[in-house]
């Protein structure tokens, strides 16, 4: 008798919209923004080396996907963070048509629209191997994007790459 009770309630509920809030995706939110971040390699092939020269922080890379279907954005005043405080603020224009990408790496290098890459011109590693926080952040300070990711939760191949959005 409860449980045929408490199904009534439910279906009454959904049908009348109170329970809406449960009957939404988790990160609905994220989804109003053309701009989210598509994947991340947190951890650079080989052993970590920040050099400027000859180390390998431009294969750490974030990739930020235009998802779009009609709308061109432009990167200027984006600003990418990570839990521990670390940031990267889009001060060029960098322009993603529908469907576009770009990379943010590390390391020293030219930026070009061309080859969809972004320069962080900052040797240092910016995503911790065990797990990180990123989030993306538009130019009025309102977020975009948000994921987090763990060595071992996120990455089941141990490649260095996760995934966020198809």
């Amino acid at each position: 008798m409860r449980s045929r009770t408490a199904i009534a309630a439910v279906t009454a509920a959904l049908a009348t919209g109170g329970l809406t809030a449960l009957a939404a995706p988790s990160q609905a939110a994220e989804y109003t923004s053309a701009l989210k971040l598509y994947g991340v390699q947190y951890d650079a092939p080989g052993s970590d080396d920040n050099r400027c020269s000859g180390g390998n922080t431009r294969n750490e890379y974030l990739t930020i996907k235009n998802y779009s279907r009609s709308t061109t954005v432009n990167l200027k005043g984006y600003v990418v963070k990570d839990a521990t405080g670390n940031r990267f603020a889009f001060t060029k224009n960098h322009t993603l048509q529908p469907g576009d990408y770009i990379k943010l790496r590390g390391g020293n290098g030219t930026d070009s629209d061309a080859d969809n890459v972004v320069y962080r011109n900052n040797c240092n590693f910016i995503w911790n191997n065990p797990g990180d926080t990123i989030h993306l952040y538009k130019p009025s300070g309102a977020g975009s994007d948000s994921h987090s990711y763990t060595k071992s939760g996120s990455d089941p191949d141990r490649n260095g790459y996760v995934k966020f959005h198809g």
